[in-house]
């Protein structure tokens, strides 16, 4: 089975993490139990709230952002119908890959590996389902000795949300996340620093590009203006906004049929406008699509985590 080739892939721990470390860059270490979290960078402190935003290295050697809780203004008056209306949103503290899930994370998971460009572990895997991006992250649970979140037992992966594992973030978790404690369309300010943040199509040369190039956004998150574009738990509704819900909203009911699920982002060959941080759209899962092309549907993990078990995390190098 994939998830007990995935547990031997990873059981020697500190072959992986040294290899990983290798792969991400030198000066982070992993997590180890009984550290305190440590300070956050300056100015990167989401408002009101005094934990702050760290980075962090995982039992599996990948490396994490913790984002404190929160409310901010979801959705944007200025864009296009599905961004409207701007609605106070509530989320609780979880962690967030630093990265987006590249072809070397993803098949140290044994799962096949979908991509139009393989020519550089470094760069993110695209053309996921969103359901092969839900395995990976049960596996990747697994791997760290936490509870999935996803039940393979049932047909739809049905997702149970009090675990501690990996899953894909909520819409609202991205964009909280995206945003870093502003309000405008970029948390860098004007549209013409982009290019310095994001691959998109003015700059990308019509591919993908390995993770962490263009500089993070203010909380350290890289590649969430651009290169690929990413999976989020939510089914897309093009007018959920009306009725969301206010405290970690996770998006409206499955209709059970021509199910779209959201993608956040820009990527590769999205326009300036597709890049904006409250910008939605929603895409077919390719779930049952023997030929799913979407060579820029890419992904990254979040997992919520507890005050207790923050204690227990440990910031990487330099903080």
């Amino acid at each position: 089975m994939k998830i007990c080739a995935f547990g031997e892939v990873l059981a020697a721990r500190t072959l992986v993490v040294a290899g990983l470390m290798g792969f991400f860059g030198a000066g982070c270490e992993p997590a180890q139990p009984g550290v305190q979290n440590g300070s956050a960078k300056p100015g990167s402190e989401a408002s009101g709230n005094s934990a702050g935003v760290f980075d962090l290295v995982t039992a599996s050697g990948v490396q994490m952002v913790y984002v404190p809780g929160g409310v901010f203004p979801m959705g944007s008056d200025r864009g296009n119908p599905d961004e409207a209306p701007v609605h106070k949103v509530e989320v609780s503290a979880f962690l967030m890959d630093k990265f987006e899930v590249t072809h070397e994370l993803f098949t140290k998971a044994q799962l096949p590996n979908p991509s139009h460009w393989q020519d550089n572990p470094a760069k993110p895997v695209e053309r996921v389902r969103w359901r092969d991006a839900r395995m990976y992250c049960n596996e990747r649970s697994l791997a760290e000795g936490l509870k999935p979140v996803y039940d393979e037992k049932t047909p739809g992966l049905d997702p149970d949300f009090s675990a501690n594992g990996y899953r894909l973030p909520s819409e609202a978790e991205w964009e909280y996340a995206c945003r870093a404690g502003t309000s405008g369309d970029y948390d860098f300010g004007a549209q013409s620093k982009l290019k310095l943040h994001s691959w998109f199509d003015e700059n990308s040369e019509a591919r993908t590009h390995p993770v962490g190039q263009k500089r993070p956004n203010a909380w350290g998150i890289h590649d969430l203006y651009g290169n690929v574009s990413e999976w989020c738990e939510d089914v897309y509704s093009e007018g959920y906004y009306a009725g969301s819900e206010t405290k970690n909203p996770r998006g409206p009911a499955n209709p059970g049929k021509d199910v779209k699920r959201s993608l956040r982002g820009g990527s590769w060959k999205s326009s300036a406008d597709m890049c904006r941080v409250s910008f939605r759209q929603g895409q077919r899962t390719g779930d049952t699509d023997a030929c799913f092309y979407t060579d820029y549907c890419g992904f990254r993990c979040v997992r919520s985590v507890s005050e207790e078990e923050l204690k227990t995390l440990r910031p990487a190098a330099g903080q």
